[in-house]
């Protein structure tokens, strides 16, 4: 289990992050549609995975990502959280943002316990902690962040140099 800090209390989740070879997952796009990793096979992915959008951080985050993408060949950004897919397309739509992907866990808990990311404890019992997680074309993880602190921001830098 992982130990991270909301706010400077400590909370832990079910386990790590993975390594080597991403785990496989199938969670639900805003449109309600289904999508795997294997989807996005022959493509770099960056997971950028957080508690909900309803929180600034989680928000910046994706305003953030979708910001950078531009930047990025043959790159997909996609913004995982249990929030309801209807959740995410009013976020998305309000803010403008279209270059994201936005995924939610609501239908298969699996996402979550594959990647080690379920919070066991604490007021956000039950969500998943913030961190990035960039898989190459191949499906291997080249680089993880599991933020420290749930309050703040990943290391964008190193995520974005991670997928070029």
């Amino acid at each position: 289990m992982a130990k991270i800090t909301l706010k400077g209390n400590q909370i832990t989740t079910i386990g790590e992050l993975p390594k080597g070879l991403a785990p496989e997952f199938t969670l639900v796009k805003s449109d309600l549609s289904e999508v795997t990793l294997s989807d996005y096979k022959g493509k770099k992915v960056i997971l950028n995975i957080f508690p909900s959008l309803d929180t600034a951080t989680c928000a910046a985050s994706v305003r953030k990502f979708n910001a950078e993408l531009n930047a990025l060949s043959n790159t997909v950004v996609l913004c995982i959280s249990k929030d309801l897919p209807f959740a995410h397309k009013r976020f998305c739509e309000v803010e403008g943002l279209a270059n994201v992907i936005t995924l939610s866990e609501f239908r298969d808990k699996k996402f979550s316990t594959a990647y080690g990311i379920e919070i066991v404890d604490g007021p956000l019992k039950g969500l998943m902690s913030r961190s990035v997680v960039v898989v190459d074309e191949k499906g291997t993880i080249v680089y993880s962040e599991q933020v420290p602190e749930i309050t703040q921001e990943p290391d964008y830098a190193a995520a974005l140099a991670a997928a070029k």
